[in-house]
């Protein structure tokens, strides 16, 4: 378990991932760099986009001037892509890196992820992500939105075993069946929407637990997370709304209060069905 915002994590192949990362997704991306640099000045070390975000210029600034501001170097930074759906072929999977990496303006990515599974595509463009993983253009290799029956496959046909899964994740889907079929293969896990797009934060049962330990409900959202060994990435624009998300290593949640918040699974998404999700 991480006791601290710089604290990182093993992967499998020794690579060590900061354990709450600052995302960056439906930010346009005229605003980004402003707010990554924010994150970065804040102790931010993961910064998360996509090729489908459409801010990859801006992270890439940001990144820029993050780094000069913190007075740190690239290395103490993580930086994560993913490949959308419209180029799981081979080629079309190793372009889209290439232009990705362009735009945020990178030598090298931390981690390059495929975005969602579709169908059997993914294949092809594994192979692709495992190429440039051994060409040494990124650091580690994962996918996002997997499912049991996608890994199943995935891991049949692989010779580099995913570092990560990164999934919605909540404490009402909290991805138990998924999360140890992850473990048994030295998976982690990584929630992306941790905070239900800030739809738990009214829940009842949640704001009772924050008014009891004085904290916000995303701050009890966010440890039931860190107590559970679960990787974060955390979207937000506002400086002290990063600071605030950070600062939840003063506190504990009972095992009690663990198996309160456990009790709300009910199984929903406020994203799409990785099952049924058409991407075209």
């Amino acid at each position: 378990m991480i006791h601290s915002l710089n604290d990182r994590i093993m992967l499998n192949n020794q690579i060590e991932i900061p354990g709450i990362g600052l995302g960056v997704f439906q930010i346009p991306d005229t605003q980004t760099a402003e707010v990554v640099k924010a994150g970065i000045v804040k102790g931010y070390r993961l910064i998360d986009t996509a090729q489908i975000y459409d801010n990859e210029i801006g992270t890439g600034i940001g990144i820029k001037e993050g780094l000069k501001a913190a007075g740190i170097s690239r290395e103490e930074l993580f930086v994560t892509s993913k490949v959308w759906n419209d180029h799981l072929t081979y080629d079309e999977t190793i372009q889209a890196f290439e232009t990705s990496l362009a735009r945020l303006g990178l030598d090298y990515l931390d981690l390059y992820l495929i975005h969602w599974p579709g169908e059997d595509a993914f294949l092809e463009s594994w192979r692709a992500l495992e190429q440039l993983y051994q060409a040494g253009k990124i650091k580690a290799i994962g996918v996002s939105n997997f499912q049991i029956t996608h890994l199943e496959k995935l891991l049949t046909h692989a010779n580099v075993i995913p570092v990560l899964n990164q999934v919605e994740l909540h404490p009402k889907l909290s991805q138990i069946e998924l999360r140890n079929f992850c473990a048994k293969h030295a998976i982690k896990i990584q929630a992306w929407s941790p905070l239900m797009q800030g739809k738990l934060l009214n829940h009842p049962t949640i704001v009772e637990i924050a008014e009891a330990h004085h904290i916000t409900p995303a701050q009890v959202i966010l440890r039931w997370d860190v107590q559970q060994d679960i990787l974060l990435v955390v979207k937000s624009v506002k400086p002290e709304r990063m600071k605030s998300n950070a600062d939840i290593f003063d506190f504990v949640l009972s095992e009690d209060e663990m198996t309160v918040l456990n009790a709300l699974n009910d199984h929903f998404r406020v994203g799409p069905n990785p099952d049924t999700f058409d991407f075209k």
